[in-house]
């Protein structure tokens, strides 16, 4: 089949009747009618097929937006074929907004808008669309769909995301270096019109700056822009919709722009020269003063490094950089002296250490400054001709015999004379003595190596016009050794020998010492100071010796102890010798030589009873004895307890025996108004020197008549005292003194007193 017969099929297809689709038409006015037509094709039977006309057309609205009329903006017309006018179709409408943006009139199928309507909002509405028969409610076209689209009007401006921008570039930098771009944006239709094409434009900046109209990058529009003469700049960017022609809106923002700093200046010293003063006195290290370059740059491109490069103090002063403050601080490098040079001259240079070689062409960045120092004198204190002194000396040398001399100068062009002085708490035993003339040391106490090998003096230099300057050196005095001291035994030597020794056998091996320290080493010789027939010593000639027995056998009962006599000689001049004596003990050995007892008295002993069991019986009965004597004086002790407790409590007891009452006019021991008046006796008061076993209710004791006779009263008290439970279960001595209205007593506390009576108990 051809193309064309494919062709031929499809449109006698086009023209067949449809007969159940009718069609609305969609236009803006009410005058305005479809087209309508016919046609003819011949089907395959050879009929001729008549194609019925469309009753609507596809279409879409269109409406403006921000509509400012005072009535409904009209939209269009909604026509059915179907509708003869008559007003028996009623047009119903749904979708977006229906009945409330979009209204219609159900008998004539206009469409209106009810309010301004703003496409940034929404920029197309969908709404269905029905004819139905306004009495049976039938619908007698089918439901279509239609869009209405709003046409954007320009009404938004361009507007920048940022009401103010913050940029930099560096200085110096060249026409056209990219700052920064900034971008507009315009709420209305990019795709209808230029009312979302935006132009930029400067409006403040120029002739610095200048910016790109499309893209929105500022650049730099003058060359070398030097940020020390100015740093901050500020740009207004406009952006324009409508592509920038008149009428068009427009939006402004600013930008700040800062140029950054770049090395393009070099570091200058204010001044060629520079003078500076010191004192000769300054220790080392001491700081002079500062020189300090200037540079226009900022952060490290104004950092700067200070070097000396020439003078004639290269090697007396040194200068260092503070990076804080970015100057030169020259210092002391050595010992200063006016009389020596009192000028000096030097060149410092101060560079840049971070250098743009870009900017090559505006250098050198470096400069150079002449530093002039003068020395100042000051009053020195002496100077001694060395840093410390080192003197040897035997230890056997005469008092008064000088070991050394110091020397010391003023160093000041006065020349003032020195006083030299000892520093005695460097020598506290006052063992030396200094000439405060020319220094001389000399010795003031004998000297002994082997007390103090070394002793370390610090002498005092003092000018005598000005004795608060003084100088201090330390003096080293080394004591050189005599052989002024014999060898002795090493150790002290407890030595036996078996009773079953044999001749020759070796019993001891001895050393010596010697507190000397010859240069050639110790060296000893060990002899005896006479022919011993039971001993002898062997010389090892390496600083010991051996003791050997002469004969066999010894017996300690015979003989328990030997001493034996040893010279010890040294090798030194003058030679040295000593004699030590050891004490051989004559002991019983087992057979391998062990001691096993060494004491004559120990064979006496029973045979069951040890050394040890004596000790410890021993040590019992110091044990026992001890107790028993603790045990006797505890015992005494508490016998010596006193009867009463309290001085107060006298009234019917005597505390101590043998001891009188003061008589008549003694009123201190006791009350004696109770005596004198009977009938003021309170009641019955407890012992106090005492504590009864069992507390009885006191009885209260019936007074005497004013005229009873004496002795009644004491019986009547002696009585009661009888059957008291509570009296003391020791003797006691209770004294009544009273005498009756007219009697006269000599004495109270006589035991032979015609009107007094005393009771004694005995229990």
């Amino acid at each position: 089949m051809t193309i064309q017969q494919v062709l031929l099929l499809l449109l006698l297809w086009m023209w067949l009747p449809h007969p159940c689709h009718t069609e609305m038409l969609f236009r803006r006015t009410p005058d305005l009618r479809p087209r309508s037509f016919s046609g003819r094709a011949l089907g395959n039977d050879g009929k001729t097929i008549h194609r019925q006309k469309r009753g609507w057309m596809w279409n879409q609205f269109f409406l403006l937006e921000e509509y400012t009329g005072s009535d409904y903006q009209y939209v269009g017309k909604l026509h059915s074929d179907q509708d003869k006018g008559d007003g028996s179709l009623k047009y119903i409408l749904s979708g977006d907004g229906a009945g409330t943006l979009f209204i219609i009139d159900e008998k004539t199928g206009d469409i209106h808008a009810t309010r301004r309507i703003d496409r940034e909002e929404k920029a197309f509405y969908t709404l269905r669309a029905q004819a139905i028969n306004r009495r049976t409610l039938r619908p007698v076209e089918p439901e279509s769909e239609f869009v209405i689209k709003i046409h954007d009007i320009n009404d938004n401006e361009p507007t920048f995301p940022e009401e103010v921008y913050t940029a930099s570039v560096p200085e110096m930098s060249v026409v056209g270096t990219s700052v920064v771009q900034v971008t507009a944006t315009d709420a209305d239709d990019p795709s209808y019109g230029n009312s979302a094409r935006i132009i930029y434009s400067i409006l403040q900046g120029q002739p610095y700056f200048s910016v790109e109209p499309e893209t929105g990058i500022i650049r730099t529009a003058l060359p070398n822009m030097n940020r020390e003469n100015r740093e901050q700049y500020q740009v207004v960017i406009q952006a324009k919709d409508m592509g920038g022609q008149m009428g068009g809106l427009s939006g402004t923002t600013m930008v700040n722009i800062t140029l950054t700093d770049v090395n393009d200046n070099p570091p200058r010293f204010p001044q060629s020269t520079v003078h500076l003063r010191i004192p000769e006195s300054s220790p080392v290290g001491t700081a002079i003063g500062s020189v300090k370059a200037t540079d226009a740059d900022t952060g490290k491109n104004a950092e700067v490094e200070y070097r000396i490069i020439d003078g004639d103090g290269t090697d007396m002063f040194d200068i260092v950089t503070q990076k804080d403050t970015q100057e030169g601080v020259i210092i002391v490098r050595k010992p200063l002296d006016y009389e020596t040079r009192r000028l000096y001259t030097l060149k410092v240079e101060a560079e840049n250490t971070h250098v743009d070689p870009r900017f090559y062409y505006l250098g050198p960045f470096k400069d150079t400054i002449i530093v002039k120092i003068s020395v100042e004198d000051v009053d020195e204190p002496p100077v001694f001709s060395r840093s410390s002194y080192l003197f040897e000396v035997h230890e056997d040398i005469e008092l008064g015999t000088i070991i050394g001399t110091v020397m010391a100068r003023d160093p000041d062009s006065a020349s003032s004379p020195i006083r030299f002085s000892l520093d005695r708490h460097t020598d506290l035993d006052r063992i030396f003595n200094i000439h405060s003339g020319n220094g001389s040391i000399y010795t003031s106490k004998p000297l002994d190596r082997e007390i103090s090998q070394w002793h370390n003096l610090s002498v005092i230099a003092a000018e005598i016009n000005n004795p608060k300057d003084t100088t201090r050196v330390p003096v080293y005095v080394r004591i050189l050794d005599v052989n002024d001291n014999a060898p002795q035994f090493a150790v002290f030597y407890d030595t036996f020998v078996c009773e079953n020794a044999r001749a020759g056998q070796l019993i001891q091996t001895i050393s010596a010492v010697d507190k000397d320290d010859p240069l050639g080493g110790q060296k000893f010789f060990f002899s005896l100071a006479a022919v011993n027939p039971n001993f002898t010593v062997q010389d090892n000639e390496d600083n010991t010796a051996r003791i050997l027995t002469r004969r066999n056998g010894f017996s300690r009962h015979e003989i328990s102890t030997y001493l034996l006599p040893v010279v010890i000689s040294d090798n030194d001049y003058p030679i040295q010798s000593s004699t030590g004596t050891l004490t051989i003990r004559v002991c019983a050995c087992d057979s391998r030589g062990n001691m096993q007892s060494c004491s004559a008295e120990a064979l006496l002993l029973p045979a069951g009873l040890s050394t040890g069991a004596l000790v410890a019986i021993l040590l019992c009965i110091i044990i026992l004895l001890v107790i028993v004597v603790l045990f006797a004086a505890l015992k005494r002790q508490r016998k010596k307890e006193p009867l009463i407790l309290s001085k107060e409590d006298i009234r019917d007891n005597i505390v101590s025996y043998n001891d009188e009452g003061g008589g008549e006019e003694d009123t201190q021991a006791f009350d004696i108004g109770t005596l004198r008046n009977p009938a003021a006796i309170e009641d019955k008061k407890l012992r106090r020197d005492i504590l009864p076993e069992t507390l009885f209710v006191p009885r209260r004791t019936p007074s005497a008549p004013d005229n009873t006779d004496v002795r009644d009263f004491i019986n009547q008290r002696l009585k009661e005292h009888d059957t008291d439970p509570s009296a003391p279960p020791y003797d006691s001595l209770a004294t009544y003194a009273y005498e009756g209205n007219d009697s006269i007593a000599e004495s109270l506390s006589s035991l032979e007193s015609g009107y007094a009576s005393f009771v004694l108990d005995k229990h």
